[in-house]
């Protein structure tokens, strides 16, 4: 249902070197630029991310209670995906591990402008 999400960002080099990352480690890449925006993903697949300065002008602003999924293949890829969101800039909003009973391994983490997004696997 999901076509792509779009995030706010107050600087697109220092975003586009935190997205770039996680994109290399989850095996795609930028599917389109054009002036102020990118986005990463592939065209046809699963939900791609876009970063944008807001187009109103103003800042861009955090959401509170919003937060993007990363669906990764394994626990090893949660724990690559959080290390490279911290060494690209980012901040731990929960290290990776366990949570709850079922099998759900997530870590949390925060793009340099702020935005939430999380890592994780189901059933593993």
């Amino acid at each position: 249902m999901i076509g792509y999400v779009t995030l706010g960002t107050n600087d697109l080099a220092r975003g586009a070197k935190f997205y770039d990352a996680l994109a290399a480690e989850m095996g795609t890449k930028r599917m389109y630029e054009w002036d102020g925006a990118i986005a990463w993903g592939e065209a046809g697949g699963a939900a791609g991310i876009g970063l944008m300065k807001p187009y109103n002008g103003e800042p861009a602003t955090v959401g509170n209670g919003v937060m993007v999924a990363l669906e990764a293949k394994d626990n090893v890829q949660v724990d690559r995906l959080h290390a490279a969101a911290l060494a690209n800039g980012g901040t731990c909003e929960g290290p990776p591990g366990p949570r709850g009973d079922g099998g759900f391994y997530a870590a949390y983490f925060r793009d340099p402008d702020g935005n939430k997004l999380n890592a994780f696997v189901m059933g593993n």
